[in-house]
């Protein structure tokens, strides 16, 4: 009784979390260091969104590294979750094409012109411009000495322009002279949106070692030059160095507004493609088909799980009442994880839970059928649980770990390119399965022994169904 008390209080405790979680406005968990909400995630098939293909910006004859795509997959992949996309869909398709598909998107065309620009930040010496000549390059395209491939390049490969290539004030100066770049952003350490002392939106910046040295060096010894901070070969600012900066940190002021900023900063936080990337196609999925879809599939589990419940209570009687105490125990704390990891849940994600929800029923059906027969061969109510339960155990845990075994080849095979709709479904099925094996092996056999160790079997049989 002792055992049966301690994990009477592990479930409290564990249903008390998983309420506390499910809550619509629960505020989360913000203490210790730890920042997570709490949040319900659904998928494009459910609240619309944006899908779109994206494909390698490079001639026909020219050979993709494969390294290359893959690397251009993480950072697309790190991109869409710094939009604060719900749980953006980013896969490989083929050998140079990618497939994004970012659920609860409103805006499209910033998403994903955000996601394709290469993003590739130059530090530029432009000492050999005056100040007015450095501002009318500002927006305009310029030639740099940065080749692809090599991330940081060496301060002394190519000099900086010399007095004598003079800037004409017909610009742009698509064929005016090639600027040093002094370092990539291949060498920030980090990136945030800041204001500068007028309340202007500006994106600063930290370097990592290396390029705090560069840095150092380089404006100690161009103080009052211009540095060209150069995006996708684009002049953004062209600040004049007043003082030596030596910390290692700065700021990239423009015309920008905070969505600018914050795209900009999203660009440089998460590297620069090594690939251009362009958008083949592109379709705004509308939530109406999505919103009639999820009301259906929540009417059909309500349905499922009402007959669900009345079958058990009806045919196991008093047990069949304590399973469906601990049904509803596996509900709330499946739906806590789904909440908590946070999981996508997309129309085969919702059928995967609905027939874990039949798994867990299963489980109390093997147990309760050897209970009874441990009845009705004369043992204690108290000796029936628990032979009951030990002989019932190989069966649920052999065929719960081969639905765990399946579910993993399906997640597996859900990475690959056109198979994904299986992979919301193998997990929101493994997870119930897992649950309710826990609920199986604790939250039933505790409530069982709780209420039923006290009854007397030969005068109540009816209550068993026996």
């Amino acid at each position: 009784m002792r055992r049966n008390y301690r994990f009477l209080i592990l479930i409290a405790l564990i249903l008390l979390f998983a309420i506390y979680i499910n809550i619509p406005t629960s505020p989360g968990i913000h203490f210790a260091g730890i920042n997570r909400n709490f949040t319900t995630r659904l998928g494009l098939d459910l609240v619309g969104g944006v899908q779109a293909l994206l494909e390698a910006d490079v001639p026909a004859s020219q050979t993709i590294d494969p390294e290359d795509m893959n690397i251009a997959v993480q950072i697309v992949d790190n991109r869409v979750n710094g939009l604060g996309v719900s749980e953006a869909i980013v896969q490989p398709a083929g050998s140079n094409r990618i497939v994004v598909e970012l659920p609860g998107e409103t805006d499209p065309e910033k998403a994903l012109a955000t996601i394709k620009q290469t993003g590739l930040l130059e530090f530029v010496d432009m000492s050999s411009l005056s100040t007015e000549q450095a501002y009318a390059l500002e927006t305009k395209k310029v030639n740099t000495d940065w080749v692809p491939g090599v991330s940081q390049p060496s301060q002394n490969i190519i000099p900086s322009p010399s007095p004598t290539d003079t800037i004409t004030s017909t610009l742009p100066i698509s064929l005016g002279p090639t600027f040093h770049t002094v370092m990539t952003g291949a060498v920030l350490k980090n990136v945030y949106v800041n204001s500068n002392a007028g309340g202007k939106p500006t994106v600063s910046f930290e370097l990592n070692s290396e390029g705090a040295k560069i840095f150092k060096d380089f404006t100690s010894t161009h103080v009052g030059k211009v540095l060209g901070i150069v995006l996708d070969k684009e002049v953004i600012s062209a600040p004049r160095i007043n003082t030596p900066i030596t910390g290692g940190e700065g700021a990239i002021e423009g015309n920008f507004t905070l969505e600018s900023a914050n795209a900009l900063a999203l660009q440089l936080k998460y590297g620069s493609l090594p690939i251009p990337l362009k958008v083949v196609t592109s379709e705004t999925v509308g939530p109406t088909l999505g919103q009639d879809s999820l009301n259906k599939s929540l009417v059909a589990g309500f349905i499922g799980m009402t007959i669900v419940v009345l079958f058990m209570a009806i045919y196991y009687r008093l047990p069949g009442i304590i399973a469906d105490l601990a049904l509803l125990c596996y509900v709330l704390i499946t739906y806590a994880i789904f909440r908590f990891i946070p999981v996508t849940l997309t129309l085969p994600g919702i059928a995967g839970f609905i027939l874990s929800v039949g798994v867990a029923v299963d489980a109390n059906v093997l147990i309760f059928e050897r209970i009874k027969e441990e009845l009705r061969s004369g043992k204690s109510l108290s000796q029936a649980i628990d032979l009951g339960w030990k002989r019932a155990w190989p069966s649920i845990r052999d065929s719960n770990f081969s639905t765990l075994i399946t579910c993993a080849i399906l997640f597996w095979f859900g990475n690959t390119f056109g198979a994904s709709i299986v992979k919301g479904f193998s997990l929101t099925l493994a997870i119930g399965v897992a649950v309710s094996m826990f609920t199986a092996i604790v939250v039933t056999r505790t409530f069982l022994h709780l209420v039923l160790d006290n009854i007397n079997f030969t005068r109540h049989t009816r209550w068993f169904g026996v």
